[in-house]
């Protein structure tokens, strides 16, 4: 069955009794069961977490040492008939040293044993004066738990059936300058899992939230962590049971921190997400050629039972609106980065005026406003910006007022310049019958109003700006050398789900009325270029989204196509989750609709190439460009034949 690269893993935080390992094993052994009965492929414990952390002293008694094993072997006659892998913490005395352990367990077999790296040995913490180091060891077989294994400081990695690798860290590893998640991230671990036991002190959480969302990043990997809770000792510290999964720098799932009960985290991690990730990472491609690792051991882990999939993440429906905490700030800067990649280009090219149509759209308004915001960084006068409203065939009363109305509430230059005239003495000239609105039909407007805006930025030492979105460049909805060409492009990287949202703080930030009200009325405007007539009752015949799809369906499948380089079936699939109805944000779509979407999508994502391979300069804004010069490049004559013949497998 495709899991799509996803594997579910879970960190555990069982109440414990300090010393007590055969109690301590009971409340194991029901986390293991909870997370087989869940399907998780791999669980991870705190660290000690079959002994209990804080045993302090009496990590020296044999009697403490003896049980613990003995529980090790009762966990593992307890998972021979589950195919879960479970990750424990336990101490491991080997001659005269003592380890504090990671041991890795599946069907009653010993997998492989993990022993902690960097101990602390400061405030509250003293492992020292009761463990060694990994580095203390010699590469040694040993009968641990009733099974024959080898011990080693040398780093290890495991590989599950469905061929996802994982490594394990312990606690302080993860805070020292050059974790051992690092190399084993390097060396192919997708997957990072720390046991752990931090104790709780103001701001540590949050400082750990980021350590563990830093380290995922930097390795690109998941990482999950467990940390003991409940149960430990609080004679001079608490435990505060953090169970955190983060995944390439994003928290994906959180537990509840100081709870009293038992908990059991759940999520899914990407991996292929992960290592389209780390394909397309040149730092990353090249730290690790510069490290020159040796192979590690991998050890197999063993074969499983079939699972069924089901995706138990959420699925963000808008992934380019911000989800941060802050909207008014990320808009902000978002803003600013548009304005103040024109404000550069004017002063390179001591440039004080600009061109750019007005249509009454939300595309000709964002551009605008970012017109206005630059001007206003440099000290220009508004009236340098000449917004040219170009009324045709279609133009309906609405936009052409709304258009006006901005403009006059701006204080940029106003221009109006109706281009029905000079197109029917085109069609006459080209000898086109003008009551047949085809392509030529409309592409005859489109590019008689860019030959206004050139000529005029000619004539007033100006530079033509862009307004075409990321989203139309990604389909391909533009008129080729047309509204397809300016000389700065301010919106190409701004999809069109997004600047819904930049308009609307703009509105409600940022301008007073009534501007402010007609940003809002744009707003609710339906998106169309114009191009044919009105409806007898002069409202817009032609909308955008009834001819190509939703832009949130294909904001959704460019994002993830480019992003993560994600196949149909898997867009496909993470698109019927995202668009289910359960979100108030977004439209809800039946599995029919957005295969036909998906596909048309694809189709002219192709076939549109040639358009994206001469489009003007333009600021990057997010992780996703179409630029020929940077992020994207790709052949005009590629084929899609292969991402459509997946289509048709849906």
């Amino acid at each position: 069955m495709n899991h799509y690269g996803y594997i579910k893993v879970a960190a555990a935080v069982p109440n414990v009794q300090v010393a007590d390992c055969d109690y301590n094993a009971a409340q194991i052994e029901t986390l293991i069961a909870r997370s087989e009965a869940e399907d998780v492929e791999i669980v991870v414990f705190p660290e000690l977490s079959v002994t209990g952390y804080s045993c302090q002293d009496l990590f020296r008694q044999q009697t403490l040492l003896h049980s613990a094993e003995q529980a090790m072997e009762r966990l593992l006659d307890f998972t021979r008939s589950r195919d879960v892998i479970a990750i424990v913490g336990c101490p491991l005395s080997l001659g005269n040293l003592l380890l504090n352990c990671a041991v890795v367990i599946q069907h009653g077999e010993l997998l492989g044993i993990v022993p902690k790296t960097f101990l602390p040995n400061y405030n509250e913490f003293y492992e020292r004066r009761w463990f060694a180091s990994s580095r203390d060891l010699q590469p040694t077989e040993i009968v641990f738990a009733g099974k024959h294994t080898i011990i080693s400081p040398a780093p290890i990695l495991f590989r599950t059936q469905s061929r996802v690798t994982f490594g394990v860290e312990i606690c302080e590893d993860v805070w020292t300058p050059q974790p051992p998640s690092t190399r084993l991230a390097l060396s192919g671990a997708e997957v990072i899992f720390n046991l752990s036991a931090s104790n709780d002190l103001i701001g540590k959480h949050a400082y750990l939230r980021t350590l563990l969302m830093q380290q995922s990043a930097r390795t690109i990997s998941g990482y999950v962590y467990s940390g003991c809770g409940w149960g430990e000792s609080t004679q001079d510290v608490v435990y505060g049971g953090n169970a955190i999964i983060a995944e390439n720098g994003r928290l994906i799932a959180e537990g509840e921190r100081f709870s009293l009960h038992p908990q059991l985290i759940v999520s899914q991690i990407d991996t292929e997400k992960l290592c389209h990730d780390r394909l397309t990472d040149t730092t990353f491609t090249a730290t690790l050629s510069a490290e020159h690792l040796p192979r590690l051991t991998i050890i197999d882990c063993l074969a499983v039972r079939p699972r069924p999939f089901h995706l138990c993440r959420n699925v963000e429906p808008l992934p380019f609106i911000p989800r941060t905490a802050d909207l008014h700030a990320d808009c902000e800067e978002i803003l600013n980065i548009q304005a103040t990649g024109l404000a550069h280009r004017l002063t390179h090219i001591r440039c004080r005026s600009v061109v750019l149509g007005i249509s009454g759209g939300l595309d000709s308004t964002l551009a605008l406003l970012v017109c206005v915001r630059a001007f206003d960084k440099l000290g220009y006068d508004r009236r340098g910006i000449v917004g040219v409203t170009m009324p045709g065939f279609g133009t309906t009363d609405r936009t052409h007022d709304n258009a006006v109305t901005l403009m006059e509430s701006l204080g940029v230059t106003l221009r109006e310049i109706n281009i029905s005239t000079a197109v029917l003495h085109h069609f006459k000239d080209i000898g086109h019958d003008p009551s047949i609105h085809d392509v030529t039909y409309e592409n005859a407007q489109a590019r008689e109003r860019t030959q206004i805006l050139m000529d005029m930025s000619n004539e007033l030492g100006a530079i033509v700006v862009g307004t075409g979105d990321l989203s139309e460049l990604a389909l391909g909805w533009a008129t080729y050398n047309g509204d397809h060409i300016s000389m700065y492009g301010v919106n190409a990287g701004v999809p069109k789900t997004l600047i819904r949202h930049l308009v609307r703080h703009v509105a409600d930030f940022v301008l007073d009325a009534p501007a402010a009200d007609t940003l809002r009325d744009i707003i609710d405007t339906p998106i169309s270029p114009e191009l044919i007539p009105a409806d007898e009752h002069g409202h817009i015949q032609q909308k955008t989204e009834d001819l190509v799809g939703p832009y949130e369906l294909h904001d959704f499948f460019l994002y993830h196509m480019i992003r993560h380089g994600f196949a149909p079936a898997k867009l496909f699939m993470l698109a019927c989750a995202a668009f289910n109805g359960h979100r108030p944000d977004a439209g809800s779509y039946d599995a029919a609709t957005i295969k036909h979407w998906l596909t048309v999508f694809i189709r002219r994502f192709f076939s549109q190439q040639f358009k994206r391979s001469c489009t003007p300069d333009a600021p990057k804004i997010g992780s996703i460009s179409l630029s020929p010069r940077g992020d994207w490049r790709m052949p005009s004559d590629a084929t899609a034949r292969a991402w459509l013949d997946e289509c048709k497998q849906l």
